[in-house]
């Protein structure tokens, strides 16, 4: 065995350039022919002095004698020889007599030394089937293939979200997923390990270039599978932190973060979904972007149909964006922006949520008829806030108590200007429980020294102490009676957790990357990933399967493919690939959607 260098061109655009090949020399007859075990590319990084060593080390692995690696094989020799044996493992060449071949009995029984036995290469298999299975009923691929990615590049790219997947983290991390842990490679018939990280961020910048089509061809492919209506739109923006200075990307910029991470630069994403949670558009803003501001660029073009209802939460429903969807004849279903609560529990409807809690609803109409005002109360809601309220009061009150016994006290502060302060710095600390107070400083005879502090709670009407539990919701539509909106609104606590899952099961945070195209396609193939997860397990509700992405990630986890070798009866050695069996959670998974437990079948090979 050896590998030989070889001059070629290419006959369609006439370029001369070299290509390396693993060459053995095989004996028919009286001839000794040259036989290409496998076509090594024009790419070979391997230097030429090493390449006895290389050949000497493979035939070691194909002959069973793993432990007899050379001292002088480097990590890169033995990297390279492993993944050349798989490769040739993966073609499923058979190199039997061909006596052997017509005497071979049904089943395939082989003679072998058990004590020789010997188990290689395992690497995950389970999310990687399920997720190939997900993008061919979207025909993800063909997509890919029209838009002109080449073979390798639609590899690269399936490679990349399968990742995101099965193992978050950033794209350098794939990068040594699918080379060292995953066995996507097998199922694509990709070769991951010869693949560079480069490769991957450059199909990362294709992806984005062309994330329009993409979303669109994919929405319009679910919509079809699913026979989805797109009469509700959901709409909500999150936001995601950076690792290190950006300074080549001027999205990357300061701003609230929702994870309690201002002290880093931000990027904000977009996204309208359907009602059913899945991605219809994404857009990455600025991560100082006014959420108010992002609507009308996400909404243009998207197609919707007119007189499709709009849900959004309180942080976009300005007015100026309400006036804009009247004007394009959209419906809208929003949080109300107004601060005063209120709420009358005799002309309210009861209604019964999914958990066994009840929603009373009051339906209040605008004067000129064009608006409902829905004044909703929550049982549970109101025990959350009341508590809140409660803890924060309790809180109030103990910081002045101490204000109040330190007047007592020697070098504490007495003096009234200090002490109006003071409490002015705990209002501020204090979440607004403090305009429910009536404070008085008693000075002393001087009129500077404070000689006691007292304070009685009077709660101010419409607010968050007196009407714990209550909401505001505002519509246009005003055909639709009180508990058809209000389950409308819930459908955007589902987008909720679409960005928890995007952040928490996902991997779309932290940002690594420095440029602003990257970072992009960082944010889209977590996005496309999240629909792949969408499709898997809308298609595993319908059969009662109805656990989180993370929880059945775990599960699939533990499949794994493996090389059993042993040493045949004739002194020739049997290397077997196969999948370990599907245990009871992996197989109702797998018979949920219809897949074959045995991801990527048996390959199998002696030498």
């Amino acid at each position: 065995m050896y590998i030989r260098r070889t001059h070629t061109r290419n006959s369609a655009t006439g370029e001369s350039y070299h290509t390396h090949r693993l060459v053995q020399s095989k004996r028919v007859g009286s001839q000794v022919r040259q036989e290409t075990l496998l076509n090594l590319g024009r790419h070979f990084a391997i230097d030429q002095e090493q390449w006895p060593t290389l050949c000497a080390r493979i035939e070691e692995v194909l002959s069973g004698q793993n432990s007899l690696c050379p001292v002088e094989c480097s990590d890169g020799i033995e990297r390279e020889a492993q993944r050349i044996v798989a490769r040739l493992l993966a073609r499923n060449t058979e190199t039997l007599p061909s006596d052997e071949k017509d005497a071979k009995p049904q089943g395939d029984i082989q003679s072998v030394d058990i004590s020789t036995l010997e188990l290689s290469r395992p690497r995950s298999i389970g999310v990687e089937h399920l997720g190939i299975w997900a993008m061919e009923k979207v025909r993800f691929v063909e997509l890919l293939n029209k838009l002109g990615f080449t073979g390798p590049q639609q590899s690269a790219a399936v490679g990349l979200v399968i990742g995101r997947m099965a193992a978050p983290g950033s794209e350098q991390s794939t990068h040594r997923w699918l080379r060292d842990q995953s066995g996507l490679g097998e199922l694509l018939d990709a070769d991951f390990e010869a693949m560079s990280a480069m490769q991957l961020y450059r199909v990362s910048d294709l992806l984005v270039r062309n994330r329009e089509e993409i979303e669109k061809n994919m929405f319009g492919m679910i919509k079809n599978l699913f026979s989805l209506s797109c009469t509700v739109t959901l709409y909500d923006l999150t936001n995601t932190y950076f690792e290190g200075e950006l300074s080549k990307n001027a999205k990357a910029q300061r701003g609230h973060s929702k994870e309690k991470r201002s002290d880093c630069p931000l990027l904000t994403l977009g996204l309208v979904l359907d009602e059913n949670g899945f991605v219809r558009r994404s857009e990455v803003f600025a991560g100082n972007a006014a959420e108010s501001k992002t609507l009308e660029q996400m909404l243009n073009n998207l197609g919707a149909p007119e007189g499709s209802l709009v849900v959004m939460d309180r942080g976009i429903a300005t007015e100026a964006n309400l006036s804009w969807l009247r004007d394009r004849k959209y419906r809208y279903l929003v949080v109300s922006r107004e601060h005063r609560r209120q709420f009358d529990m005799e002309h309210a409807t009861c209604i019964e949520t999914a958990s066994k809690q009840r929603v009373h609803i009051q339906k209040v109409a605008s004067p000129d008829g064009q608006e409902l005002r829905l004044y909703c109360h929550s049982e549970r809601r109101a025990m959350k806030e009341d508590g809140i309220m409660r803890r924060f009061s309790k809180h109030f009150e103990a910081e002045l108590q101490k204000l109040h016994d330190g007047l007592a006290r020697p070098r504490t502060t007495k003096t009234i200007t200090k002490l109006w302060e003071r409490i002015g710095r705990l209002k501020e600390k204090c979440h607004g429980v403090g305009q429910h107070y009536q404070i008085n400083i008693v000075p002393d005879i001087d009129g500077k020294n404070a000689t006691a502090i007292q304070w009685e709670q009077k709660p101010m009407d419409g607010s968050l102490l007196t009407h714990p539990g209550v909401y505001c919701l505002r519509t246009n539509e005003t055909g639709w009676d009180e508990e058809r909106l209000w389950r409308t609104y819930i459908t955007l606590t589902d987008l909720e957790s679409v960005f928890r899952s995007l952040k928490s099961e996902l991997g779309l945070r932290p940002v690594f990357h420095h440029k602003e195209e990257r970072s992009d396609g960082h944010l889209f193939i977590t996005v496309l990933a999240y629909q792949f997860v969408q499709i898997i397990r809308r298609h595993l509700h319908d059969k009662g399967i109805n656990e989180r992405w993370s929880s059945l990630r775990e599960i699939l986890s533990g499949q794994r493919r493996i090389t059993a070798t042993f040493r045949r009866s004739d002194g020739r050695t049997l290397h077997v690939r196969k999948a370990t069996n599907a245990e009871s959670g992996q197989l109702r998974i797998y018979q949920a959607v219809g897949l074959n437990p045995s991801p990527g079948g048996v390959k199998k090979m002696i030498v």
